[in-house]
């Protein structure tokens, strides 16, 4: 028995070698673009000033008080069970990413509220949790200084886009409902690649769209997790510490980690001042 386990973990351990050897080959260029990026923080230096930005939504942009609220409610009160429901719907995005399987956020996120509310003995139909998530989702209010922000970054010449694990309708509507559809040069969802964030696919979609360097790139987000991803490939990252968020230690640290999008603006502006340009 022993053998066969010892054989049975050396092939496991084979293909996993293989698929990582698979990756780290495609994403080579990306990679060396991130050891830059990252050595260019660590060393106090200033980065290649960014010519697009590309802001996550959800929690980033836009306030979840809401949806906290609704959530909370359709689970008996307990709006302390939103960071689990969050969590396993982030959960199942992936297994759906890994397993080559499609379902959009929305229904990902209705069938993680009815999976929480099981675990929690609380009864709830597959209605009421659509209900729950999808009204208050896209309903979402900017964060206070969403706004002054992005006009700022703008207003200093950088290119905005949005980059989301919402579907595409979804953050239509959430923007158009936040005030921010304006603000931005085009909104990107996942439902083109089918995949959802953080794998590298996601990010090369905007990539490949815009026509653009992964390091003149820069991914704003509040989740250490799809910093990660950018990073991953290439892009410079910045962490938005939005209250409750924090980042991931096994990573490299982001190039910016700022309180809010005013002081991203103003980070910018004096790594644009060092680097001269």
């Amino acid at each position: 028995m022993k053998t066969k386990l010892t054989a049975l973990t050396m092939i496991v351990f084979g293909f996993a070698f293989a698929g990582t050897n698979a990756i780290a080959q495609q994403t080579n260029e990306s990679a060396s673009h991130a050891h830059q990026a990252s050595h260019a923080h660590q060393t106090g230096k200033s980065m290649p000033t960014p010519k697009i930005i590309i802001f996550d939504v959800n929690e980033t942009l836009l306030d979840l008080a809401p949806l906290k609220a609704s959530v909370g409610k359709a689970l008996g009160g307990r709006e302390d069970l939103l960071p689990l429901w969050f969590s396993t719907m982030l959960h199942y995005s992936l297994v759906e990413t890994l397993t080559g399987t499609y379902h959009s956020f929305g229904e990902i996120g209705t069938a993680a509220l009815m999976m929480v509310a099981e675990t929690q003995g609380i009864e709830l139909s597959q209605e009421d949790a659509k209900e729950a998530i999808v009204t208050p989702l896209r309903s979402l209010p900017p964060h206070p200084d969403v706004v002054a922000g992005l006009k700022a970054l703008r207003n200093d010449g950088f290119r905005i886009v949005s980059l989301t694990n919402s579907s595409a309708v979804g953050v239509e509507t959430q923007f158009k409902n936040a005030g921010l559809t304006e603000l931005f040069e085009k909104r990107y969802s996942v439902d083109h690649v089918k995949k959802f964030k953080p794998h590298p696919d996601t990010y090369r979609m905007v990539l490949d769209d815009l026509g653009v360097k992964p390091i003149d790139v820069l991914m704003v987000a509040a989740h250490a997790w799809d910093l990660a991803g950018a990073k991953n490939v290439g892009l410079q990252t910045a962490f938005v510490a939005r209250p409750g968020k924090t980042l991931y230690p096994n990573v490299a640290k982001p190039d910016y980690v700022v309180k809010d999008l005013l002081a991203l603006e103003k980070a910018l502006q004096e790594n644009d001042s060092v680097a001269g340009n």
